[in-house]
């Protein structure tokens, strides 16, 4: 039976020596996968793959060699990875990315962690990188954000090809919809939202779904008159492939889901200019659609989604681009949910977004870290599903070795 603790502890050692001293989990647990550990087995090891790099980051780097001397035939013989992995299909023109925060608070350390990647993939083959501020939901979008968001993202990622706002592409969701509608993969449903759970939790078709081609269209103009369709009156549904198996679709939120529906708040860029808005699902399609993405980077929470914007371009005959899901650091003492973080300012627990107990990127580049410490770690870390569970000190622990 293998000594994981050893095997650990040699590898660690190894990445130690090879980064200035500070070993990281991303690189480690790769290794560990050489050595035959299976990625069923990694949440059993990960508390205490944690324990070990903490103890070797601890060690000067005389004594990590001293140490490293005894466990180095523990160490197989391969070659090592340098630098982020590399891309499939990647043409001459580079990649085109993105990096897409929901406009509803302040960016923070949990946002970088799975998107920094993104912009060093750009600045590594070449190409565009967008940032894409996704304020399609009127009532949750933080007005600070149009401009905090910018200098963020100047300032940690450096390679911002352009910055686009989703509320002013309005009129070109509304033609997708309409395009969707038109080509019978999108229907107008006028049932409850109650109505249309218990359906979809029996398989069974939402009577919408029959609607004519006519009534769709009429159904949905009367969606966008300001005296038709009040909110909660109406939602635009997605029309689940047969191919799929449509509502009868193992996985409930692959059937008819949603694509636009009517919100009347005041929105704060557009004010009361629409009433219908599109769901997350129609906007990032159509704009991954309409800005060619080539790669897509984003956290696994996001495997779903995924799968219905492939539905979506599916429609319009669009190759969806490579994608690949990262998993989530899991803190133990940040808050990283942006409405917990705004009501906690708001109630008078910080003094701001720039607040030095906050994971936000104004309060990060207030403490002096730097860009390149965020970029070497998202490095080291690669590409990785797994979910990694830490506390504050030993993720900055590892980032303070960078940051130098």
């Amino acid at each position: 039976m293998k000594n994981w603790d050893k095997i650990i502890r040699a590898y660690g050692l190894k990445n130690a020596l090879s980064h200035d001293g500070v070993a990281l989990q991303g690189p480690v647990i790769s290794s560990l996968f050489h050595e035959g550990l299976e990625k069923k087995e990694v949440g059993k090891y990960v508390k205490r793959i944690i324990e070990i790099l903490l103890e070797i980051n601890s060690l000067s780097k005389e004594e990590q060699e001293k140490e490293f001397k005894k466990l180095e035939k523990e160490v197989s013989e391969r070659p090592a990875r340098e630098g982020l992995p590399e891309l499939p299909d990647v043409s001459k023109t580079g990649v085109v990315m993105r990096f897409a925060p929901a406009a509803s608070g302040p960016l923070h350390i949990g946002h970088i962690i799975s998107n920094m990647v993104n912009s060093l993939y750009v600045k590594k083959y070449g190409g565009k990188f967008y940032v894409r501020i996704e304020d399609t939901n009127p009532e949750k979008v933080f007005a600070d954000c149009y401009k905090s968001f910018k200098v963020d993202c100047d300032w940690i990622f450096g390679n911002v090809s352009e910055y686009i706002i989703q509320s002013d592409r309005m009129k070109i969701y509304y033609d997708y919809a309409e395009k969707l509608i038109k080509k019978k993969a999108a229907y107008v449903c006028t049932c409850s939202a109650e109505k249309f759970k218990k359906l979809a939790e029996l398989k069974k078709d939402c009577p919408c779904r029959k609607n004519s081609l006519k009534e769709n269209i009429e159904l949905w103009n009367k969606m966008l008159d300001k005296s038709g369709f009040k909110e909660g009156d109406a939602v635009v549904r997605f029309k689940t492939p047969e191919k799929y198996k449509g509502m009868k679709n193992p996985n409930p939120a692959m059937r008819d889901f949603p694509l636009a529906r009517i919100n009347e708040h005041e929105h704060p860029r557009q004010k009361k200019k629409y009433k219908v808005w599109p769901l997350m699902n129609l906007a990032v399609a159509v704009d991954d659609i309409e800005y060619k993405m080539t790669h897509i980077i984003r956290g696994k929470e996001h495997m779903d989604n995924a799968k219905r914007h492939k539905m979506i371009f599916d429609v319009f005959k669009k190759k969806y681009p490579w994608t690949a899901f990262m998993g989530r650091i899991k803190f133990k003492d940040i808050p990283l949910s942006k409405r917990k973080i705004v009501a906690s300012i708001e109630s008078g627990e910080y003094e701001g977004w720039e607040d030095l107990r906050l994971p936000t990127l104004f309060a990060l580049r207030k403490r002096g870290y730097k860009p390149s410490a965020f970029a070497k770690l998202a490095e080291h870390q690669g590409l990785s599903e797994v979910d990694k569970v830490m506390d504050s000190k030993e993720y900055f622990s590892l980032l303070d070795g960078f940051n130098k």
